[in-house]
């Protein structure tokens, strides 16, 4: 099982099932990390919020889990996912869409 950190936390790294492109990375406690195995939707704690938090719980872009895979170590976690629509709040597919260049972030072009 994965092992969480002082603060009862574990890294998540979402990743696109079909492409493997890196959606988002977000924390997962153990309560998450139970209700995202039970319901097949992707759960994780939020930090600011102090609470368990549902992908999706308010856009309905939830990310539905196809794999999970733990890495070597076991205190991170990667969720293969098929997103119901842009992963990111502020509706891009990924957040991962700046890049850095110097001391400039840019768009990622499409």
């Amino acid at each position: 099982m994965p092992k969480f950190d002082d603060k009862g936390l574990l890294t998540a790294v979402v990743t696109d099932a079909n492409d493997g492109s890196v959606l988002m990375v977000a924390f997962m406690d153990a309560e998450a990390l139970e209700a995202t195995r039970a319901s097949g939707k992707a759960h994780f704690h939020s930090r600011s919020r102090g609470r368990l938090w549902k992908k999706g719980e308010s856009s309905g872009n939830v990310l539905k889990v196809v794999e999970m895979l733990v890495d070597c170590d076991q205190d991170a976690i990667v969720l293969r996912c098929s997103p119901a629509g842009p992963t990111c709040h502020t509706g891009a597919t990924s957040c991962f869409y700046r890049v850095l260049d110097g001391d400039t972030l840019h768009r990622v072009k499409s």
